[in-house]
C-alpha cells in the first residue's frame, strides 16, 4: 500500500489491485463468455505474481457451465450461494469451477455476516419478504400440508393444491443462493426405489444444488408401529429409548444411503446433545439443535421437582408422571410408574441439561455443545441448524450467544431458523416506533 496525500489535505492509503484479466491468460476456445464473469474479479498481489508467468490459458469446469445455465445467469454474473474455485494443472491449465457454498452472495462475494439465516415456513406469501435475507428453508410435511396447504387462511383462495406446486413457487422466490431442505412424506418407505423417486422429483423442482433432503431420527417407531401414533389416543408403547436397533438407525443408514446418492442431507429432530455424535457418523450437512420445546419441557419438569422438594406432597411427583406420559418420557403402559423412579428421572434430566448452571439455564447446553463438536469433525462443510424457538428470549439469548468469543472459530458453521413471524418481530423495537413518531411529526411539519 502506498501513502498519498488527497488533495483536499489530509492522509490516506493508495491500494494497487491486481485482477484475474491482468495475468494475461486467454480463455479456451467457447469459454470467453465465462472468462468475462470472472476478469475483472481483484487477485492479491502475492497471487498475481504467482501466476503471472505460470497461467496461459482459463477453462471452466462442466460444473461451472450447468450451475450458469441451470440458473440462466446474465453476462458477467456467478450466482448467490456459490464460491468460485481454481485448480492450476498442467501445461499453464487454469481450471474455474463453481461449489454450492451458501456462505456466498452473488459474485463470489461473501454474505454480510458469518451466521446465516433460515426460515421454517413453505407459504410463499411470507417467504417472499424475508427470501433476499435467507440461506435456506425448511419445509417439513406439518409445514408444508397444516400450517399452508390445508390452512385457508395461508393459501388464499386454494391456489396451491400440491406440493410440488408449492415447491416451485419457492423455489422461484428463493433464487439460487437459498439451500431448501424438504422432508420425505414417509420416512420409513422399505423401498428405497421408491424414496428416491421422491428425491428426483424435488431435484427437478429445485436442482440439485439447491435440494437437502431432511431426514429424521426414528427412534423406536418403524413401519409396522408408527400406526400407533395415528390411531385412537395415539400413544406410543415403546419407550423412546428402547427401541430395536435397526430402528433406532435407520435414519442414520438412510442419510447415509441418499448421501451414497449424491444428496446433502439435513439430518433433523435432534433435541440432546447426545445425538450428535452419532448422527455425524451419517456425514449430514445439516444437523439440528431444537431449542423450544426442550426447554420448556425442563422448565416443567424442574417447577414439578421444586413444589415437591418444598411441600413433600407427592402429588406433584405423580402430575410429573402425567406430564412425562403425555411428552413420550414414559411409554403407554407406565402409567403406575413409580414416583421416586419419576423424581430421580425428573432430577436426571436437570442435570443433564445443565439447567441450574449459566451454560444450560438459558435453554442453550445442546448449541455450545454441537459447536464444541464441529471443530472436532472431518466435515467441514457441516453446519449447525439452531431451530425451533419461541418467546422473549429465545432467539436474543442466541444472538448472545453468536457474539460470544469463545465460538468465533465456528460461527461461520451456524444457521439460525424461525417461522418468518418470529424473526420479523426481533428487527423492531419500542424505540423504533418513538423514533418513528418523532421524524414523521417533523416531516408532517415541514415549510
Amino acid at each position: 500500500m502506498q501513502t498519498v496525500n488527497y488533495l483536499s489535505g489530509g492522509e490516506g492509503k493508495f491500494g494497487i489491485n491486481y485482477t484475474l484479466g491482468a495475468l494475461g491468460a486467454l480463455p479456451a476456445p467457447g469459454d470467453e463468455a465465462d472468462f468475462g464473469r470472472i476478469r475483472n474479479f481483484l487477485i492479491t498481489e502475492t497471487q498475481f505474481s504467482l501466476l503471472r508467468d505460470r497461467v496461459k490459458r482459463v477453462e471452466f469446469s462442466k460444473r461451472w457451465k450447468d450451475v450458469i445455465k441451470t440458473f440462466a445467469m446474465p453476462a458477467n454474473e456467478t450466482p448467490p450461494g456459490f464460491r468460485i474455485e481454481s485448480a492450476l494443472e498442467g501445461d499453464g491449465l487454469l481450471r474455474v469451477d463453481l461449489v454450492r457454498d451458501i456462505s456466498y452472495g452473488k459474485n463470489g462475494l461473501k454474505r454480510p455476516t458469518k451466521v446465516i439465516f433460515s426460515a421454517d415456513s413453505a407459504n410463499p406469501y411470507e417467504v417472499e419478504h424475508i427470501a433476499p435475507l435467507l440461506g435456506n428453508l425448511t419445509c417439513n410435511p406439518g409445514i408444508v400440508y397444516d400450517l399452508f396447504i390445508n390452512n385457508p387462511k395461508a393459501n388464499v383462495g386454494g391456489k396451491f393444491k400440491t406440493r410440488d406446486e408449492v415447491m416451485i413457487e419457492l423455489g422461484r422466490i428463493l433464487g439460487p443462493g437459498c439451500d431448501m431442505s424438504v422432508e420425505l412424506n414417509n420416512p420409513f418407505e422399505k423401498d428405497f426405489d421408491k424414496i428416491l423417486e421422491e428425491c428426483e422429483t424435488f431435484k427437478k423442482i429445485l436442482s440439485e444444488y439447491r435440494l437437502v433432503i431432511k431426514v429424521p431420527h426414528t427412534g423406536p417407531v418403524n413401519a409396522g408401529n408408527v400406526h400407533e401414533l395415528l390411531e385412537g389416543d395415539k400413544r406410543f408403547s415403546i419407550p423412546y429409548d428402547q427401541g430395536a436397533v435397526a430402528d433406532a438407525l435407520w435414519g442414520h443408514n438412510l442419510a447415509l444411503m441418499l448421501r451414497e446418492q449424491g444428496y446433502r442431507i439435513n439430518y433433523t429432530l435432534m433435541f440432546e446433545p447426545y445425538q450428535t455424535n452419532l448422527a455425524l457418523q451419517a456425514q449430514p450437512y445439516f444437523i439440528n439443535s431444537f431449542v423450544r420445546h426442550r426447554g420448556k419441557q425442563t422448565n416443567s419438569i424442574k417447577q414439578f421437582i421444586d413444589i415437591y422438594n418444598l411441600t413433600g406432597d407427592s402429588k406433584y411427583l405423580s402430575e410429573l408422571r402425567n406430564y412425562m406420559l403425555a411428552n413420550d418420557y414414559l411409554a403407554k403402559a407406565d402409567t403406575e410408574h413409580d414416583l421416586f423412579d419419576i423424581l430421580k428421572l425428573g432430577k436426571d434430566i436437570i442435570r443433564y441439561r445443565n439447567a441450574e448452571n449459566p451454560g444450560g439455564a438459558d435453554g442453550l447446553d445442546g448449541v455450545r455443545h454441537n459447536l464444541k463438536l464441529l471443530r472436532q469433525t472431518n466435515l467441514p462443510d457441516t453446519r449447525l441448524i439452531i431451530c425451533s424457538m419461541e418467546g422473549e428470549y429465545n432467539y436474543p439469548d442466541i444472538d448472545r450467544l453468536m457474539a460470544d468469543p469463545e465460538y468465533a472459530d465456528v460461527i461461520d458453521r451456524v444457521i439460525i431458523t424461525a417461522e418468518p413471524g418470529y424473526l420479523a418481530r426481533f428487527s423492531s423495537t419500542n424505540q423504533v416506533v418513538s423514533y418513528q413518531r418523532r421524524f414523521m411529526n417533523a416531516a408532517a411539519g415541514q415549510k
